[in-house]
């Protein structure tokens, strides 16, 4: 996966399933992903080697991708934009098909 494609991915997944991460696991985390932050960086304020930081982010990321394997909830957001996306390419003359796609952007 290339580093764009999977920050973004890795960024989705963490917002899907940052409740299910250690503390210590989410802080990495955002500070790699979110704030940009490099492995020496974080290694630096959490006093540890940066062979520490990335084995734990290493995981963390391993961990993610088992979450959204078994749970499949950033595959359902993408599905479900991805269906809202088409509708919306065509013109809705029925108001209730229009309330129900907008009930569906609303969960997202």
């Amino acid at each position: 996966m290339m580093g764009l494609e999977k920050t973004t991915r890795m960024n989705y997944l963490f917002d899907f399933y940052q409740e299910l991460l250690t503390p210590k696991q989410r802080s990495y985390m955002m500070l790699y992903y979110l704030d940009d932050h490099s492995l020496g960086e974080i290694a630096e304020a959490y006093d540890i080697t940066r062979q520490a930081v990335y084995d734990n982010i290493r995981r963390t990321e391993a961990m993610l991708e088992e979450y959204e394997a078994k749970l499949q909830l950033f595959g359902k957001f993408q599905k479900r934009q991805q269906l809202v996306a088409e509708f919306e390419k065509e013109p809705i003359a029925d108001e209730r098909v229009q309330e129900f796609l907008n009930q569906l952007k609303e969960l997202d």
